[in-house]
């Protein structure tokens, strides 16, 4: 489901949705006024307001788990306590609790935006529970997010919030856990979100804390992020465009793979052509396993981003005409895993008579990559099960073009993968350099005098992208950096897509409504 901004947060109000309610209404309370009783350390004790926020007898109210709310409960629960993926267990829950696709768009948005939202919801709940958050039992502090996010950020009523947030924990945890629930959820409904933030955010200066709290991003990612735009010739003054972004949940992009699959099915059921780059569609919507394109793998889910920048790999003229033919070619996908672009990258080698060996490390992503290609003729690609910093030395200069995809912060994927910004730190960041500079080098060692690199990340970060493509630079003079942007621009619907700077190219969320790729296209001399 869309989240439209409709305030500085860029979470907007998701998919309306009831329940049997105790009768409450939201205090409108303003901001300036916070007539609660705190403790010394300015939080609301948890008396709870006035008995008369809901006329229903204990007996009337719900003490059963909302399947919807409790398949968002569940997400959340793995993914704190078993470092999940929310976008690969929300899929299963929504199925094994068999969701219509009206309570399925309001668990995915439940789920998502509570995660999201977790940095800002945690600093409003801070000022309602007697005390520090880490001392409340995870489960407890879930179910608050889920309760928080529903009261501030979706079109839900706040007695059907209050009510069935208190009936999920009842049901799953608790009486005596419910009860806090509902004390604390009573104060967080007295203000709007943009009340608590003014709260929040009342004597903050720092322009970073404030991007911070409103935004719901770690303060080392917002400084990231700036430096990442400055870096990449945009002004720092985008900042908010770029975290709002990130808080948007993005629309499910299709590509029909070239020569095989055909977008004709998922047009017919409600997609939209997309406008970047051909073969591409905007979904709809819904269980797209129900397309037969889809579950046959001719049609896939794959970010236009991810699609622009496998493509241009593809585009690049080599000086020798091979750009139209590529008959007699090696492509290699170094980090292949889990395998879309090796399917975009195997489906164009196919029509251009070339040959794609696609290289992943992990047996089981191995194993997704063959998937991921099974759609595409056998004799067109192997698959190498492998260290990728190894093929440059096994197979010097054996390959005319090569994707290297390189592990990163997926600093520019945040608004896919809604948990990441809480997991992952700045010693990230010193921790895949090394890797990525050495897969790098592998790459280059890999290609042939004549043929092309295509670095890839979904991190706009500077010591992921350009710092990594320097250095390389740097030790060997038989490499030049190819016009990224142009060939991008080559490759798009539009002609212009104004993403490069300084030879490398970078795409952005706010501005290309895509992941934030970065793209650097270094040629090896002949």
């Amino acid at each position: 489901m869309s989240e439209s901004g409709t305030s500085g947060t860029g979470r907007g109000r998701g998919p309306a949705r009831g329940g049997q309610g105790d009768g409450g209404q939201r205090g409108g309370g303003a901001a300036g006024r916070d007539s609660s009783k705190r403790n010394a350390q300015g939080r609301e004790r948890n008396r709870g307001p006035q008995r008369g926020f809901t006329e229903s007898a204990p007996s009337q109210r719900t003490r059963r788990a909302d399947p919807a709310r409790l398949v968002a409960f569940e997400v959340l629960r793995a993914v704190a306590s078993e470092d999940a993926y929310a976008n690969l267990v929300l899929p299963a829950r929504i199925r094994h609790h068999g969701l219509d696709k009206r309570d399925a768009g309001f668990a995915t948005e439940l789920s998502y935006g509570a995660l999201r939202g977790q940095g800002t919801y945690d600093a409003i709940l801070a000022r309602c529970v007697d005390r520090p958050l880490e001392q409340l039992d995870p489960a407890i502090l879930d179910a608050l997010r889920i309760g928080v996010h529903q009261l501030l950020a979706m079109r839900v009523p706040a007695h059907a919030a209050l009510d069935q947030t208190v009936g999920l924990a009842r049901a799953v945890i608790g009486a005596g856990p419910s009860a806090l629930i509902n004390a604390v959820l009573r104060k967080v409904s007295a203000h709007t979100l943009e009340e608590w933030l003014e709260l929040l955010l009342r004597d903050e200066t720092d322009e970073v804390r404030i991007a911070s709290v409103r935004y719901a991003h770690p303060e080392w990612i917002v400084r990231a992020l700036r430096q990442s735009l400055a870096a990449h010739g945009r002004p720092v003054a985008e900042i908010d465009e770029l975290l709002e972004a990130d808080n948007a949940a993005p629309v499910v992009n299709l590509v029909a793979l070239p020569g095989l699959g055909s977008l004709d099915e998922a047009l017919e059921g409600g997609a939209t052509p997309g406008e970047l780059v051909e073969g591409s569609a905007l979904s709809s919507g819904g269980d797209l396993g129900r397309l037969a394109s889809v579950r046959e793998g001719s049609v896939r889910v794959q970010d236009v981003g991810s699609q622009l920048v496998a493509r241009a790999m593809a585009a690049v003229d080599l000086g020798d005409g091979r750009e139209s033919s590529g008959e007699g070619e090696r492509w290699l996908d170094l980090c292949a895993g889990p395998g879309g672009k090796a399917a975009l990258l195997g489906a164009l080698a196919g029509q251009r008579g070339a040959h794609l060996l696609a290289n992943e490390s992990a047996p089981h992503r191995a194993k997704l990559v063959r998937q991921a290609l099974s759609a595409v003729p056998r004799d067109v690609w192997d698959v190498r099960t492998g260290d990728g910093r190894d093929v440059g030395a096994e197979q010097p200069a054996s390959f005319d073009r090569i994707l290297v995809d390189v592990p990163c912060t997926g600093l520019g994927a945040l608004r896919r993968r809604p948990e990441s910004r809480w997991r992952r730190t700045p010693k990230d960041l010193v921790d895949l350099g090394p890797l990525q500079r050495q897969l790098l080098k592998s790459a280059l060692d890999a290609v042939k005098p004549g043929g092309v690199v295509a670095y890839v990340t979904c991190s706009p970060h500077p010591a992921e992208t350009t710092a990594v493509v320097s250095d390389a630079l740097r030790k060997r003079e038989d490499l030049e950096l190819l016009d990224a942007g142009a060939v991008l621009d080559s490759v798009s619907l539009t002609g212009r897509l104004d993403a490069g700077h300084e030879l490398t190219a970078q795409l952005w969320p706010h501005v290309h409504r895509t992941d934030a790729m970065f793209l650097a296209l270094i040629h090896k001399k002949a």
